[in-house]
């Protein structure tokens, strides 16, 4: 700590903390401030009346391993280059805008749910805008996904058009889609009937082999398969274009266009549903707590592109701060001296890893910041000159941040302050929904334009975490089953949230200390895992006769899964042999640590 304040005494911006002059709280309960009020506009129009009307010839994408033309099209400017793809806004646009056309002609309605499993690429942020610009909702999935985790997801919502990629690393989605649903390959575009997914009708598929042989098998192979390039109407004079204008009239900010999953404990993924309001306005907040500015560029091939704003989760900065020791070690370096702000989220952030950041990265206007799927924001499309290249479907959820502008002592020891619009308290829930006194830990309860509108199609499980306060009936709160800590000042810190129902004794992981499940999730690395799940793969295994799984503190990731593991009497199983097993039908991040083997369950 004391190195930290010595480098806060260095820089300007990082004060130390001071409570002089200051309303200081005796209740743990904050409201964010009114101004700047809401926008009321649907990401369409405030893509076409702010980004497009006053920054159209301004960079807004830029893809560092896609081609030129990587969709087709008309010729088009590429920002003046030939290295990689590179978007202005206008043509960022008319992406968006042929794309739209696109999916309306393969049938896709206002409120039909449009899958989409990738990375890293431009295909992923036009489907985003084009969804939203005729009201069809995007489905974000996890790329970790294994084949029978996303067909059970694609039926929970009804996904009526998919859009893959072949494969990312070791995982072949559409090869293992045809393989568990053989009447795929010999099913047409448009015309899909499969008993698994009732609803699917089209699945077009984002070459990322670069146009490899095997990518052309795979279209051979799976009749119904359709290149994401043909789905593109470029004629601004087609049918498909005055549908999409009369479409975008009757949209409004209420209306959901994103549904991102969460787990409880059954296991089984909720669908949170998440509106114009939601995206819009988060994004805008977030951007304005770390102070981004149109001549800023968020992009992670940093030294390239001389970013000054990055993201991530402490892992990702581990990496970036090994990458740098690296390149020193070799007598290269790595300039990130245009470097100055982010977000670092997903999992708690140590102090040392911030001072880190600081001193090695130049990230001195670093904000952290809390939130959950329920209360999801993503970090859209600002006013501002960003160069992104980031995983849309790694979302940004925020109901508190840190600024640039707040002591040193609270931006490594807090995640902030409220955000704009935003109320929050910390309650006993066993005593009531009176919040508690500062200081005093809690369950934190989230209120605002944050929340959700709901878990699709499940009133029972909405009801069960959004709820009504008899002291404040107007206002809906989200139970977000996270124990927090907020101090006299308003600043929010995490503790760790423990099950009643599981808490397990983990003195043979060499731990010494009660671990618990916070709200059943485990973030390893800013992924989420959901123990009941873990526990569910592991039990399938015949000589499993019980599993209890749990988080277990880790440097690198924040957390790993542990298992405590009761085989049937007279079996044998290897550590080996339970991670395989898990691997083959799980996310390849469940990766069991350490386990323990007992004849029973604590």
């Amino acid at each position: 700590m004391r190195s930290l304040l010595k480098l806060a005494q260095n820089a300007p911006r990082l004060r130390l903390a001071t409570t002089s002059r200051r309303t200081l709280l005796t209740a743990s309960y904050v409201e964010g401030p009114k101004e700047p009020s809401l926008d009321s506009r649907t990401l369409t129009t405030f893509f076409e009346s702010e980004l497009l009307a006053k920054l159209a010839a301004k960079p807004a994408l830029i893809c560092k391993k896609e081609r030129l033309r990587a969709h087709a099209g008309p010729q088009q400017l590429n920002l003046g280059r030939t290295d990689c793809l590179a978007w202005s806004f206008e043509e960022f646009h008319r992406h968006i805008e042929a794309l739209a056309r696109g999916l309306l002609a393969l049938g896709v309605k206002k409120g039909d749910r449009v899958g989409v499993v990738m990375g890293n690429n431009s295909a992923y942020a036009s489907l985003q805008w084009a969804c939203a610009s005729i009201g069809a909702i995007l489905v974000t999935i996890n790329p970790a996904y294994r084949i029978n985790e996303l067909i059970n997801t694609l039926k929970l919502v009804d996904v009526s058009t998919l859009v893959l990629v072949p494969r990312i690393r070791s995982s072949k989605y559409l090869h293992g889609l045809a393989e568990a649903i053989p009447a795929l390959a010999t099913s047409r575009s448009g015309s899909i009937l499969v008993e698994e997914v009732p609803e699917l009708r089209n699945i077009l598929v984002v070459d990322n082999t670069s146009g490899s042989d095997e990518y052309r098998r795979l279209l051979d192979d799976v009749k119904c398969a359709v290149d994401f390039r043909e789905a593109f109407i470029w004629d601004e004079n087609a049918c498909e274009h005055t549908i999409m204008k009369e479409i975008q009239k009757t949209l409004v900010k209420d209306d959901v266009i994103n549904l991102q999953f969460t787990s409880g404990t059954t296991g089984l993924p909720k669908a949170v549903s998440l509106t114009h309001e939601n995206l819009l306005n988060n994004g805008k907040s977030i951007g304005r707590c770390m102070k981004l500015t149109s001549n800023d560029i968020l992009f992670d091939a940093v030294v390239q592109e001389q970013c000054t704003a990055l993201h991530g989760v402490p892992t990702h900065f581990l990496g970036v701060l090994a990458e740098v020791e690296n390149r020193r070690v070799a007598g290269r370096t790595l300039d990130m001296r245009n470097l100055r702000t982010g977000i670092a989220a997903g999992s708690p952030v140590p102090i040392e890893l911030m001072r880190r950041l600081i001193s090695e990265l130049n990230l001195v206007d670093l904000t952290n910041a809390y939130g959950m799927t329920h209360t999801f924001l993503n970090f859209i499309f600002l006013k501002t000159k960003k160069r992104r290249r980031g995983n849309l479907s790694n979302i940004v959820p925020v109901s508190f941040q840190t600024t640039p502008d707040d002591p040193i002592t609270k931006r490594t020891e807090t995640v902030g302050k409220v955000q704009p619009h935003v109320k929050a308290k910390i309650i006993n829930a066993d005593e009531g929904f009176e919040p508690v006194p500062v200081g005093t830990p809690g369950e934190i309860c989230v209120a605002g334009y944050v929340l959700q509108k709901g878990y699709w199609h499940d009133d029972k499980q909405s009801q069960s975490v959004m709820r009504r306060h008899p002291d404040d009936p107007d206002t809906l709160w989200m139970h977000t089953g996270d124990i927090g800590i907020l101090d006299e000042e308003g600043y929010l810190r995490g503790e760790r949230s423990f099950s009643r129902n599981a808490k397990l004794s983990l003195k043979y992981f060499g731990i010494g200390q009660v671990v618990g499940r916070s709200k059943d999730i485990i973030i390893r690395g800013g992924e989420n895992l959901f123990p009941v799940q873990i526990e569910n793969q592991l039990t399938f295994h015949t000589t499993i006769r019980e599993a209890a799984v749990v988080a277990v503190p880790d440097a690198k990731y924040g957390e790993v899964v542990g298992a405590w593991i009761v085989r049937e009497k007279g079996t044998y199983l290897s550590r080996e042999e339970i991670r395989r097993w898990v691997a083959e039908g799980m996310n390849p991040q469940v990766r069991i640590v350490p386990f323990h083997f007992s004849s029973t369950l604590i």
